[in-house]
């Protein structure tokens, strides 16, 4: 479980990075730790049939510890709508146990692929900012169960907080955007908890396995990732609270972009 001081340093600035942007945008940090956690395995050596499930696996572990961090810091200034985060957990954590189980039983291409489309997907969310009507709310009880399985399930496959389906739904029934973020980042506890419990079941007895994995959960990347987004998840989201960030998500929309181009022609 020994880890090199030059992975320490990349697991160091990418759960500092990824921390950051959760509580700045509500992101759950998959975008990018996925991505990189993945390049950063394969360069290991580790089996390349694996590097994206533990990516994943471990990407929604952390969410654990960076959803905590956050959402205290949108609970202080108000942002976090909990009477909807009781509607869409139970249907999160049923969609979050059945996406990890889906995930694991995909090939690593098509996962990778379903990966890039997700990132696209989250992109172009970002690029159009659409405004919704003033007359739409949440659906009723069963409608929100239902979008909570779909939050879970998605968000379980590419290993993601669910904001990129929370907060543009939560917009979209005319929730403000900081509140939006600010309920996300609740939600994105149990989305991270269910499915990291999916995929540590469903990876048990897995041979060559890394050193220090607890099915397909990296537990070296886990810890050092999220001490590093511990500490500037909370920074993310007092700077949230302090700007307008739709010009700063247009810029990472380009980003995002990019390394959707790169898993679909890898």
């Amino acid at each position: 479980m020994f880890l090199e001081p030059q992975i320490i340093a990349e697991f160091l600035l990418l759960g500092s990075i990824t921390g950051f942007l959760a509580g700045l945008m509500g992101i759950g940090g998959g975008m990018l730790m996925v991505p990189f956690m993945s390049f950063i395995l394969t360069a290991k050596g580790y089996p390349a049939d694996y590097t994206l499930k533990m990516a994943v696996a471990t990407s929604l572990a952390t969410i654990c510890f960076t959803s905590m961090a956050s959402v205290r810091a949108h609970h202080r200034r108000g942002a976090v709508l909990w009477p909807i985060v009781r509607l869409l957990a139970p249907g999160i954590l049923l969609g979050s146990l059945v996406g990890a189980q889906l995930a694991v039983a995909l090939p690593g291409k098509i996962l990778g692929t379903l990966f890039a489309v997700f990132v696209a997907f989250s992109a172009t969310q970002m690029f159009l900012d659409r405004k919704p009507k003033p007359s739409r709310t949440l659906p009723g009880r069963l409608g929100t169960f239902g979008m909570g399985w779909v939050i879970g399930m998605l968000s379980s496959l590419v290993g993601a907080g669910g904001a990129f389906v929370s907060v543009p739904f939560m917009t979209w029934c005319n929730v403000k955007i900081h509140d939006a973020v600010g309920t996300s980042a609740a939600l994105g506890f149990p989305i991270a908890l269910a499915g990291t419990l999916g995929y540590i079941w469903a990876g048990q007895g897995m041979p060559e396995m890394p050193p220090g994995s607890i099915g397909y959960l990296y537990l070296p990347g886990l810890i050092v990732v999220s001490l590093a987004s511990i500490c500037t998840a909370p920074l993310g989201a007092r700077t949230a609270h302090r700007m307008d960030i739709r010009p700063l998500k247009k810029v990472f929309a380009v980003l995002l972009y990019a390394l959707a181009a790169y898993f679909l022609f890898r």
